[in-house]
């Protein structure tokens, strides 16, 4: 039997390990990142409605409405928004892109609604 030298028989498996699981890790990477951004659309979607429905249910026009949805909106989201009253509320749908990594590549739709009671007119 000869004779082994020491040390000799692992050399090389951390590097061959590592460029097997660095695809894994950045998968997982790009996966956490999408849901952050989908969650984040989420709540960009619910707030500019609310933000919405409050400036329609005070000016009750839908230019103010509409202005105060894209506020605080970039237009990479790609956002729609629907305004009008129903009985005493003023209702508002803001309609944003699902981004794909970042704002602007969409692949699908995430709505948010908000809705404010009507301001009466001080006589």
């Amino acid at each position: 039997m000869p004779a082994r030298r020491p040390g000799r028989g692992d050399r090389g498996q951390v590097a061959i390990e590592f460029v097997g699981t660095v695809p894994l890790i950045l998968l997982l990477v790009a996966a956490v990142w999408e849901c952050v951004l989908i969650g984040y659309a989420f709540s960009l979607a619910g707030n500019a409605a609310d933000e919405a429905a409050r400036a329609g249910a005070v000016h009750g026009d839908r230019a103010s409405c509409t202005a105060a949805a894209k506020e605080h909106i970039g237009e990479a989201w790609k956002p729609r928004v629907e305004c009008g009253k129903s009985g005493d509320v003023y209702q508002a749908r803001v309609t944003l892109g699902i981004p794909v990594f970042f704002p602007g590549l969409n692949f699908g739709e995430i709505d948010g609604t908000g809705g404010a009671a009507l301001e009466e007119e001080a006589k």
